[in-house]
């Protein structure tokens, strides 16, 4: 018996090597031009039949409520990760992105306006599926689908930074 426990323990120490050289390095991080894009806070915003029973499934998860208006709409947090709940609001389930906002909705002093982000993505040759009025400062919004179709929200709730 203690030869098997010896035996998984060090196949186990041998993954966790194996996941640890995995890890990319810090300088793989950054976007080729040197510059990583400040997308803001991340939630998944996922598409409903019936709010009720989602939000008690998600609750089961260990999420709570944190915002929305509990008809149509509802955003659910754990320790680690966002869900927003939308009922009859969009077609497909998506990724969502928030400029200016940290996980509480605070606002950042400093962050990346969806204008310049649009533009930035527009330089690189994404073509977006909707688009922020550039000559607008507050918030807007602008979307992306990705080679798969699944659509990517880039919505600002907050002015732009004062720069």
């Amino acid at each position: 018996m203690n030869r098997i426990v010896v035996s998984m323990m060090i196949g186990v120490l041998g993954f966790s090597g194996l996941i640890q050289d995995a890890k990319p390095k810090p300088e793989s991080r950054q976007a080729p031009e040197g510059r990583q894009l400040r997308l803001g806070n991340f939630s998944v915003s996922l598409t409903v039949k019936d709010l009720a029973a989602s939000r008690a499934f998600y609750e089961k998860l260990g999420f709570r409520g944190v915002g929305g208006n509990s008809k149509t709409w509802l955003v659910l947090q754990n320790e680690t990760s966002t869900i927003g709940l939308f009922q009859g609001m969009f077609e497909k389930n998506m990724l969502t992105f928030n400029p200016g906002w940290d996980r509480t909705k605070a606002t950042l002093a400093d962050f990346d306006d969806v204008r310049e982000i649009q533009k930035e993505l527009k330089s690189k040759g994404l073509t977006l599926e909707t688009t922020a009025d550039e000559s607008t400062k507050g918030p807007a919004s602008f979307m992306v689908i990705d080679p798969d179709g699944n659509p990517i929200l880039v919505d600002q709730h907050v002015p732009a930074p004062r720069k």
